[in-house]
């Protein structure tokens, strides 16, 4: 204004401003161009968009117009003209011809009172507090008045607010305003959301034992927030080895002498186990456990030489699997690989959530079934050999046991499928299951891109295996290429081998590589429980299944499955390693060399054609897809985008319509970088927060302060 002081002009997200004006040279020669900056209610962080320059060399009076959408989470308008050049003077001039927008315009002088909120946004479980700080500007009286969703001092419905601005949660989920009203001038006041969350945690491989990949239960993220101005990186946590595992999570977690805490565990290749604050409230971690006896140390992938066994796993191979947490139990249960007195040791442990400690001693695995396959003693006993074996599948949970899964050093042979079940509380061994205990070529691995088996409501248990013998067809026991349903002592109860099945196997089109989803019950059909699967065949075969009636083999076709179809994710070309994701009627795929896929699913079918398709591709591998919503609203996909070796970018679309990218780690510069993953990385998102494990450091993302 003709004072000099800066006017605001206030806008919502989603106007339509018209900029711009007229300049005339007084004397001089030099540009006139005119600006607008979008700022936040805090008249902060601006975005800054102008007009083109124009040369104001004559007597003439020139004409500047541009337009902006204002975007999500801006609230004021700064209008100004600039003029180029010590050497010009110029005269500038607008009218409300244009600046405009539908409604027109409140003039609010930036001087006088003001309010700022600090944090914006703030996620909570149930058991935490959160302070605000607000600050006033303008006056001597620096006082406000507190209050919650309208209520001064809030109340136990929509939780209370001190007199210094603590926030104390009610004793339910929802989403709450918190408002600091400056004393000195009622007008100005500025606002917070608080997300309060019921979510006790992700206890297990991609969510759920039906592995479907989806948190229905978070409400501080939307699709109305996941954006480059609202979201991004928040801190990191560096570790000590490269982590191939799903970050896990556990809400209000009682840490001795530490206080209460929502924790995100991370194991690593060094075979170490870190209890981190998942919220960022300690620099260090809440402890750290290692799985090195005294002269042991991980698996040097040295002792592999002439394999691809470096290039996949690093340096070397300790934890490579997704733990399993027994939340009543305050356990979480891993595997290690360990290297002691030059020998290979694979190993069972169980740690108490809270410490780190142990809870009781490990088991060492080593166990053997009858059978004369490739590598048995002799005798008519094939040994479990822990130097030949990985144990890349996620750990399981069921029926009271603990279930590891074995597959291969990159196929080094010799090897077989292994499932071993282990009593939760004692870590006796009540179960084993080789699935080639005859066979004398490939092993027919578990190793399912790293997914976890798949669990019924009945407590069987799903695995696909990988290239290997087979001879179930003439009543045999190997099961190379095949979806298996396991009871929960592991006995064979069912089985699906594709048509071409021997195909798949002399090809390394492993079925094994894709785990299994368990969709969720099924209506409009008489197969009303079915699960979804698909290996690494270019193709892109995906393959739906009845639980209560797999179908065997059938060499003539797969026509006695539900259904099954190709050459719709994928590009024909290279293997597909990953896993889908489901939510709210539709399967996510995200296959190598291929952008995000949704099909929809209805009355137990998969549409033949995707439904939607985002633009991005993935590379190697692929990824496997996580989801978070507020059970049937604000569904966003999430994908970590693997780089082989440089930082890799997390992406987030909207789960209603993935063409529509929200979000990505490169928008905002370096800002957001997280660090390079591992192959199958997956990320995990909890209570407002996104976190993704890499080489060297567990990044997490959320709502910025």
């Amino acid at each position: 204004n003709s004072t000099g002081t800066a006017l605001y002009f206030p806008v919502t997200p989603g106007d339509v401003i018209t900029f711009g004006g007229w300049a005339s040279l007084v004397s001089g020669d030099g540009l006139a161009r005119y600006s607008i900056a979008i700022s936040d209610a805090n008249k902060a962080n601006p975005n800054y968009r102008t007009t083109t320059p124009s040369n104001v060399t004559g007597l003439t009076w020139t004409f500047q117009q541009g337009t902006y959408t204002v975007p999500a989470g801006k609230a004021f308008l700064l209008f100004y003209p600039e003029v180029f050049n010590n050497t010009v003077a110029a005269e500038a001039r607008f009218d409300d011809a244009v600046l405009q927008k539908s409604g027109g315009f409140t003039y609010v002088a930036s001087g006088g009172v003001s309010v700022s909120l600090s944090p914006r946004a703030a996620s909570l479980t149930l058991t935490q507090t959160q302070q605000y700080q607000a600050t006033v500007t303008g006056t001597t009286n620096t006082a406000v008045n507190w209050s919650v969703d309208g209520i001064a001092g809030g109340n136990s419905t929509v939780g209370t607010v001190s007199s210094t601005g603590l926030y104390t949660p009610p004793a339910t989920g929802g989403k709450h305003t918190i408002t600091a009203r400056s004393i000195a001038d009622s007008t100005k006041s500025a606002s917070g959301t608080a997300f309060i969350s019921s979510y006790t945690g992700m206890f297990t491989y991609h969510n759920s034992i039906n592995r479907n990949g989806a948190n229905r239960e978070e409400i501080a993220l939307a699709p109305s927030n996941v954006n480059q101005i609202q979201f991004g990186k928040l801190f990191s946590f560096a570790v000590d080895g490269y982590v191939y595992a799903q970050p896990l999570y556990v809400a209000n977690v009682n840490i001795p002498g530490k206080g209460t805490h929502n924790v995100v565990y991370i194991v690593t290749a060094h075979d170490s186990v870190y209890a981190f604050d998942a919220d960022g409230k300690n620099s260090t971690p809440l402890w750290k456990a290692t799985l090195l006896s005294t002269g042991a140390t991980p698996i040097p992938a040295s002792d592999f030489p002439g394999t691809a066994v470096p290039t996949l796993f690093g340096p070397e191979i300790g934890i490579t699997s997704t733990p399993v947490i027994d939340p009543v139990a305050q356990a979480l249960y891993v595997v290690a690989a360990t290297r002691e007195n030059s020998l290979h040791v694979q190993s069972l442990h169980v740690i108490d959530l809270t410490s780190g400690l142990p809870k009781v001693a490990r088991k060492i695995i080593q166990e053997s079934v009858k059978g004369v396959g490739a590598g048995s003693d002799g005798f008519g006993n094939l040994p479990f050999d822990p130097h030949q074996h990985v144990q890349r599948s996620g750990l399981a949970l069921a029926n009271g046991k603990v279930y590891v899964a074995f597959a291969a050093h990159y196929d080094h042979q010799p090897y077989h499928g292994w499932i071993f079940a282990y009593d939760a509380t004692t870590l006796n061994r009540k179960a084993i299951y080789c699935v080639t205990p005859n066979g004398q070529g490939y092993g027919a691995g578990i190793w399912m891109s790293g997914a976890a088996p798949g669990v019924d409501d009945a407590g069987n248990l799903y695995v696909t295996t990988g290239n290997g013998d087979f001879t179930a067809d003439i009543g045999g026991t190997a099961y190379g290429e095949t979806v298996l349903k396991l009871s929960a002592n592991l006995s064979v109860l069912d089985w699906f081998a594709p048509a071409n099945q021997s195909y798949l196997n002399t090809t390394d089109y492993d079925l094994g590589a894709g785990g299994t989803l368990l969709l969720p019950d099924q209506t409009g059909t008489t197969h009303s429980h079915e699960l979804v699967t698909y290996g690494k065949d270019p193709a892109g075969t995906i393959y739906v299944l009845d639980r209560d009636n797999l179908g065997h083999y059938k060499s003539s076709g797969n026509t006695q499955i539900v259904q099954s179809f190709s050459r719709q994710i994928g590009d024909n070309t290279n293997k597909i390693r990953s896993m889908a994701a489901y939510w709210n009627g539709k399967l996510y795929f995200v296959a190598m060399n291929d952008v995000l896929k949704s099909f929809s699913v209805t009355n137990g079918l998969l549409s033949s054609t995707p439904v939607a398709k985002a633009s991005s591709v993935f590379g190697f591998p692929g990824a496997t897809p996580s989801i978070s919503s507020n059970a049937f609203t604000n569904g966003i996909v999430w994908a970590i985008q693997n780089n082989s070796g440089s930082p890799a970018v997390l992406r987030a679309f909207d789960a209603g319509n993935v063409a529509v990218e929200l979000y990505n780690s490169n928008q905002a510069g370096t800002r957001d970088t997280p660090d390079a993953t591992t192959s199958f990385a997956l990320p995990t998102i909890a209570n407002g927060k996104v976190y993704i494990a890499g080489r060297k450091a567990l990044t997490v993302y959320g709502l910025l302060p």
